[in-house]
Formats: structure tokens, sequence, C-alpha cells
């Protein structure tokens, strides 16, 4: 201030001469005046603030280890409706894709030959019964050989036979939905001979609740979750069977959850795959027979186990590492122990404690042993957080006209 104080008449004796030279004298002095700026307070070597790096806290929890597996989707009954006997189809009695019943008529084949062959054998039955009644009395008798009773019943064994055959015959001519399920187009129209030398084929019905998912599992992820469950490291998933979510071709998830029914035990010598068979509701038949599907499994669960994004670990033939951030705000490396991969993310089983900071971002910024500034890591494509709004700058004061700008006299 003592220096301000002591020009204060040069400066009122260089305003009367131009306030050109007073503005820059004024500046000028005003800088001499203020001393060099200190550096703030944590700044790194040079004067420079801590960098700031992306970190995540460790939070522990049981976490189900779950592999994507590819799959596809099969009903879990078909049925192909055949002709089991010779004709004419006469008539179609179902809507083609419609659900179908168990024993509702689906196709009709003239019946009429049938009728007729029932009818000439319920007749030969009746003679045979007749016969055979009539001998009955007279063999007791010694009027006929026991040799003509005998040939007598057994017509009449073979009548009933027939005439039964007959029977079946003619219901076969009424084809009917051996299964309850969805029916497909007709393989056959009215008009056409069928059954004529083999079973034709009419129509196929697949039932598609509940549906079956098939896919394989490597063999050697199999025979590793199941060390893992002995040596106590995991827990089974559920109480009888392994959860199963289906991943369908647009990359969205199956709202029904489906459980594991088997695994093969034989191992494909081609691929070291296993073959696996999940059963998933479909009350509203979405899933259909054929699909291409991903299987999301999850075989067992780890407890106190933590997930950290892919790009905070490192992976080298040496082992798995990670960068944490201590309360000092230095960072050092930290060997890790790495389970499966889930959502994007790896699964640690091992090295990490709970509330230590990993980083995720801004391993350029690293100097040295130059400290870091932790901030929690986003995501990309999560919505930043909301940024508080700058106030706007205050008017300037409009100086007064200096006396350049005054107009000479």
């Amino acid at each position: 201030m003592s220096a301000l104080i002591d020009i204060k008449p040069a400066l009122s004796h260089l305003s009367s001469r131009g306030g050109v030279a007073l503005t820059s004298l004024s500046l000028s002095l005003l800088l001499a005046a203020c001393g060099p700026s200190s550096p703030p307070a944590g700044a790194g070597p040079g004067g420079m603030p801590p960098a700031e790096v992306g970190v995540v806290t460790v939070t522990p929890g049981d976490i189900g280890l779950v592999s994507e597996l590819p799959g596809r989707l099969e009903a879990s009954r078909v049925a192909q409706v055949r002709a089991r006997v010779a004709g004419i189809l006469q008539q179609r009695l179902f809507r083609e894709g419609s659900d179908v019943q168990a024993g509702q008529p689906l196709f009709r084949i003239d019946p009429a030959p049938y009728a007729a062959a029932l009818a000439r054998a319920e007749a030969n039955l009746a003679q045979a019964a007749t016969l055979a009644e009539r001998y009955k009395p007279l063999v007791e008798a010694n009027a006929v050989s026991k040799q003509e009773y005998a040939n007598a019943v057994a017509a009449h064994k073979v009548a009933e036979a027939d005439a039964q055959t007959a029977r079946i015959n003619l219901g076969y001519a009424n084809i009917t939905s051996p299964i309850s399920g969805r029916i497909g187009r007709a393989l056959v129209t009215e008009g056409a001979l069928v059954g004529q030398g083999e079973a034709t084929q009419l129509a196929v019905v697949q039932q598609i609740n509940p549906m079956y998912v098939n896919f394989t599992q490597s063999a050697g992820e199999v025979m590793a979750l199941r060390r893992a469950m002995e040596q106590g490291q995991l827990k089974r998933a559920g109480k009888d069977a392994a959860s199963v979510r289906i991943v369908l071709e647009d990359g969205s998830e199956y709202a029904q959850a489906g459980k594991l029914l088997f695994s093969d035990l034989t191992v494909d010598t081609t691929s070291g795959q296993i073959t696996l068979r999940a059963e998933v509701p479909n009350p509203g038949g979405t899933l259909l027979p054929g699909l291409y599907v991903r299987v999301r499994l999850e075989q067992a669960q780890a407890s106190n186990a933590i997930t950290l994004p892919q790009q905070a670990v490192t992976r080298s033939p040496q082992g798995d590492s990670v960068m944490v951030v201590g309360a000092d705000g230095k960072v050092s490396p930290r060997t890790i122990k790495v389970g499966n991969q889930q959502g994007g993310q790896w699964v640690i089983l091992d090295g990490l404690k709970a509330g230590e900071q990993v980083m995720v971002d801004g391993f350029q910024k690293l100097r040295g042993d130059a400290p870091v500034k932790p901030v929690a890591w986003q995501p990309p494509g999560s919505k930043p957080a909301a940024a508080p709004a700058a106030s706007s700058p205050a008017p300037a004061a409009s100086a007064p006209a200096s006396a350049a700008s005054r107009p000479a006299r």
C-alpha cells in the first residue's frame, strides 16, 4: 500500500497530460506491486494440480456366475399325423396354424369301404356265434364230434377278431390329433389318395408350451465349475436346477425364466462339447421351434465376489492385476484372481477389499509416483452428473470517458 500511496502525486500529474499515459503507467505499477503467486495446495511436481482419474469403489456381494451359450429351440412334443388306412381324403376339419386338442378330429377319409367291411364282419360273427351255440349241447350228447365243436368255437373267435379289426379301420377313417398343441399346414388336400402302401403324413402337431432349448457347453468349463463347487469356492444356483434365461435374436431377454433339465453324460468327440437341455414356459407362443437363441445359464454363485469393468483389469501371462488408489492418492498395482466374464465385466474372486478404489480410466495421466485425484468413474453412455449452472458475468461498469476520447479544445 505504501508504494501506491507514494505514486498518487505522480498519477495526478500525469492525468492532466492524457488518459493514455495514465492508463499505461497505472497497469505497470500495479503489476510490479503484485508478488509471484504461490502454487495451490496439493499440487504435483512443477506446481501442477494432481491428475484426475476415474475409479470404482470395491463392493463385495453374492454374484451369480452366468455363461452365455448358443442354443436352438425345440417343441417339447412333436406328433406326425398320418393316414393309417387307405382311402380318398374327403375333408379337412381344422384351421391351419391353430391350436388343437388331443382327440380333436383333423381329417376324414371316405368311410364307406370300411363301414361295409364292418357290416360283413359283424354278419360273419353272428353266424359263427350261432353255430358255436348250437354245437354246445350237441357235443355234450355226442351228436357231433368234439372236433366239430372246437372248429365252431374257433371260427366264432376269428369272426370276433375280424369284426374288431373292421371297427378299428372304420375309426381310422376319422383322423384325430394324438396330442394337444399347435398344428401346421396341411400336407395333403381333399381328394388325395392317402395311405396306399404307406402311412401318408398329413400334418404335424407340436406342443410349444413348454419349449425345450438345446445348447452346448465346453466340457472344460463344466469340469471347472464342478471342481470349484467341490472346493467351496462356488455354490449351486438354486435348490434343484440352474436358472436359464433366453436372449432372442434382437438382443432382448425373454420374460419367462427356464430351468435346466439335464446335461448329457457323453462329450462330443469332435467338438469337446456337452449337450444340455432346458425347459422354458411359453404360454403366449412367443418362442417358436427351430429359433436360434442365446442361453444365459446361471450354474453357480460366488460369495463375496466383486465385479470390475474390463478396462480396469490388466491380463498377462504373469497374472491379472489392477491399479489401486490409496488414501494418500498414490497408485499401486495389485494382483487379483479373475473368474468368469459377466455383462461386460470381470468377476473378481480374490485380491481386493471392500472400500478400496480401483482405477478404471486415466492411466495415461500417471506420472511416476505423483499423487492423483480419484473421481467416480462414469460408464460410457451413462448420463453425467448435471454441472452447476454458470452465473452470468456482471456487466462491466462503464468507465468515464478518457481524456483521449474527449474532443480537443
